[in-house]
């Protein structure tokens, strides 16, 4: 994601290129982004911001309420599990009476 300074910059180069007789895709290729984009970032008349993180995004319909996690976080942290590698997949003993599995990724 370009901020938006940086987009500010970036049309001023083309823009400057432009007036110096310069032909635009190497300017376009040079700054790593495509006419289409400098046309989307431009198309108003002013730059436009990046709207991706303004969306409202749904919830996932598989993540955990926060009693669920909590349960999970308590169960992962017990002794017997604490050695054990996060990447793997745990079948945690309190969720194997409901037939459910977790997995449980390091990041």
């Amino acid at each position: 994601m370009i901020s938006a300074s940086d987009r500010a910059i970036a049309i001023e180069l083309i823009d400057e290129a432009r007036k110096t007789g310069a032909r635009l895709k190497p300017a376009y290729k040079i700054l790593h982004i495509s006419e289409r984009t400098y046309q989307r970032w431009t198309q108003e008349g002013n730059i436009k911001e990046d709207q991706r993180p303004l969306v409202e995004r749904p919830v996932p319909k598989n993540k955990l309420t926060n009693e669920e996690r909590e349960k999970l976080l308590k169960t992962i942290n017990k002794p017997e599990y604490v050695a054990l590698n996060p990447l793997k997949e745990i079948e945690y003993q309190d969720y194997k009476d409901r037939g459910y599995q977790c997995k449980e990724s390091g990041a």
